[in-house]
């Protein structure tokens, strides 16, 4: 899928501010000339969820060599995404809280359920440019598949 409720490949990133689980501001037009991975999933502390961050700390020398910042984001908050990411061993990976406005970086880019009050499990790419250039949303049971992210940085 190249589209969510409110945006399609080639479309501008809408830019946020969000903290981290070390409560570092992370904003991404500030990452403007790297490539930005926002790999949404729906909540902390479940399974899925939890393989999804860890195979972006596996990864995190792989895609610093394609010029990309990985980033996880969830409707958690800060304290939550701390304890999750020292539990996971995640050192190297930004987990952003989504957390207030409730899902609203979620809500921004189309793919917040209202009816569960968490994201989609979506990939989404964002180009030096701060354009969309990718998006695939995924069942919440299914790990993204990570290969999958790496060979489009690859050809980009």
């Amino acid at each position: 899928m190249a589209e969510t409720k409110t945006l399609k490949v080639g479309d501008p990133a809408p830019d946020f501010r969000l903290k981290d689980q070390n409560k570092k501001d992370i904003r991404l037009s500030d990452l403007k000339g790297r490539k930005v991975l926002l790999s949404f999933h729906p909540l902390a502390w479940t399974p899925v969820c939890s393989e999804q961050m860890k195979s972006l700390e596996r990864n995190f020398e792989v895609f610093a060599k394609w010029n990309t910042v990985a980033l996880g984001l969830s409707v958690d908050h800060v304290p939550c995404k701390n304890a999750w990411a020292k539990e996971l061993g995640v050192k190297s990976i930004s987990l952003l809280a989504d957390f207030w406005p409730h899902g609203g970086v979620a809500k921004q880019y189309g793919i917040f359920r209202e009816e569960g009050g968490f994201s989609e499990r979506a990939n989404i790419i964002v180009d030096e440019d701060q354009k969309v250039a990718f998006i695939k949303i995924y069942e919440i049971p299914q790990l993204p598949d990570i290969e999958e992210i790496i060979e489009f940085l690859k050809k980009k």
